[in-house]
């Protein structure tokens, strides 16, 4: 029984060693890593119970560590994330995407694969595929699970807005005199002239087609007369040819031969020129077509594109932002990635925090053709104000009710802001859906600059991720193949780096 103890026990220590062993050889080849991975890969969700409308934003949570997709009428999608660790922590605050890459590798953490890249700052904030250890782990990105990487990167477009949030929040429907709507006759001149531009567009067409027709009619027309023109130049060769015999031999039989062959020369000569004038004489209508058919298109083409011109006028073609930031008594003018506006603003009671608020026009209703707006309110990760998620729940629709989110607190944010009439005017032209409106304690981040859109950093939280980023990195462009990657400059002109 003694002998039976001893080598039970050394068979209990033989498993334990060869437990850890196994375990320390699982760490070190990462598969540990991904097999974590591959169960968070399994913890992603999307909404069954509706087809799922085009992503407007995503919500990261950095108290939960989970990212949430919304289209126009709730959440669609979410799935786990690993954020920056401690001392290089994922920045809160706003952004959107402003460059993707499916295959992305880092040019300052050891050339790691960082797949489905999608960029939220140019010093290298990102969204991308990666392991899950289910903590932040990473150097300031968002890491996704590989496979809810792929799926969001195919879904998402240029300009979605990212909101990374301290604690857990969601979008409410909110009403508001402030939030502007799309004047109707503004409705109406823009569709108007959409109308014009249209028409225009159809008349350039077929305008362009009737020259093409004309052109290809001449054409066929020309042929004939082509022939006739060589066969005139040959007889014009042959009758230089025996004028030069006549001329230069003294056989009295060449001679005959000669003039004999002049005369023909001559005769067919005057036959070709005058079915040559007849042939040209027809075919001068077809011409003087041409010419008009041309004169005409040209005329259409001028006309259509002084009226889309004049429909894009009137007619967002992109989304607009507004910035209100109490920090700099500014309002700012951002449209697809470029600066428009930047004016003081009055805010009521200056001293008074504000909050940092995102409101989004998400949608057109069908009835009203009106706007309908959302609101997103960030809050730091310790407090319960504003929150509409408690943590393990599942994200709200929009039609949340007021109780679930500070709603009082983003009305009175509105209430506060007094903006030129003028400026006002020009807003409501330019308001489309996903256009939005932020109102912030914080003013615009360093980050903010050429090719971005408005990029808000909470100051109040841990930015470590930001702070550790390299700054004025001089990166060329280089396209020799390693790994069949390349490394790029931003497509709006500003250097960057490629983390």
């Amino acid at each position: 029984m003694i002998r039976f103890a001893k080598l039970k026990c050394k068979e209990v220590f033989y498993l334990a060693s060869t437990a850890v062993a196994i375990l320390a050889l699982l760490i070190a080849t990462g598969n540990f890593a991904e097999a974590g991975s591959r169960r968070n890969e399994k913890s992603t969700e999307s909404v069954a119970t509706r087809t799922a409308g085009e992503p407007i934003m995503a919500i990261v949570s950095l108290h939960s560590q989970r990212i949430t997709v919304y289209d126009a009428d709730g959440w669609i999608l979410r799935a786990p994330v690993s954020s920056g660790q401690a001392g290089r922590e994922t920045p809160a605050g706003i952004f959107t995407v402003i460059q993707k890459d499916a295959e992305h590798h880092s040019n300052l953490y050891d050339d790691a694969y960082m797949p489905h890249m999608q960029r939220l700052t140019w010093s290298g904030i990102a969204l991308h595929g990666g392991l899950l250890p289910g903590h932040p782990a990473s150097h300031g990105c968002i890491r996704l699970p590989y496979g809810f990487a792929a799926r969001l990167f195919s879904l998402t477009e240029l300009g979605m807005r990212v909101i990374v949030a301290p604690s857990d929040v969601a979008p409410v429907s909110i009403a508001h005199p402030a939030l502007l709507q799309p004047k109707p006759d503004a409705r109406e001149a823009a569709a108007a002239r959409v109308a014009v531009a249209e028409e225009a567009a159809k008349k350039a067409d077929q305008a362009r087609l009737a020259a093409v027709m004309a052109s290809r009619e001449v054409a066929q027309a020309t042929m004939p007369l082509r022939r006739m023109r060589n066969l005139k130049l040959r007889e014009e060769e042959r009758l230089a040819e025996a004028e030069q015999v006549i001329t230069s031999t003294n056989s009295i039989e060449a001679k005959e031969l000669a003039e004999a062959a002049k005369a023909t020369s001559a005769a067919k000569m005057a036959e070709l020129e005058a079915q040559l004038a007849s042939a040209e004489a027809e075919l001068q209508p077809q011409i003087n077509a041409l010419a008009a058919a041309r004169k005409a298109a040209a005329a259409a083409e001028r006309t259509r594109a002084e009226a889309a011109e004049a429909a894009r006028a009137v007619t967002p073609m992109e989304p607009v932002s507004v910035f209100i930031s109490r920090k700099t008594q500014r309002l700012y003018i951002r449209q697809a990635f470029q600066p428009i506006l930047d004016i003081p603003v009055t805010i009521r009671d200056p001293d008074l925090p504000i909050g940092t608020h995102i409101f989004t026009a998400v949608e057109r209703a069908e009835e009203s053709k009106m706007l309908q707006w959302s609101v997103v309110s960030l809050v730091g990760e310790h407090s319960n104000v504003g929150t509409a998620e408690t943590q393990g729940s599942a994200p709200k629709a929009l039609d949340a009710s007021s109780d679930e989110i500070d709603l009082p607190s983003a009305k009175a944010a509105l209430d506060r802001i007094v903006i030129p009439e003028d400026t006002v005017d020009r807003i409501a032209q330019m308001l489309s859906p996903r256009s939005s409106v932020i109102i912030s304690d914080e003013g615009p981040s360093s980050e903010t600059a050429r090719g971005t859109d408005f990029v808000i950093v909470m100051s109040d939280e841990p930015h470590g991720g930001l702070a550790h980023r390299r700054r004025g990195l001089d990166i060329s462009v280089r396209y020799e193949s390693r790994r069949d990657r390349y490394y790029r400059r931003s497509p709006f002109g500003n250097s960057y780096s490629i983390w």
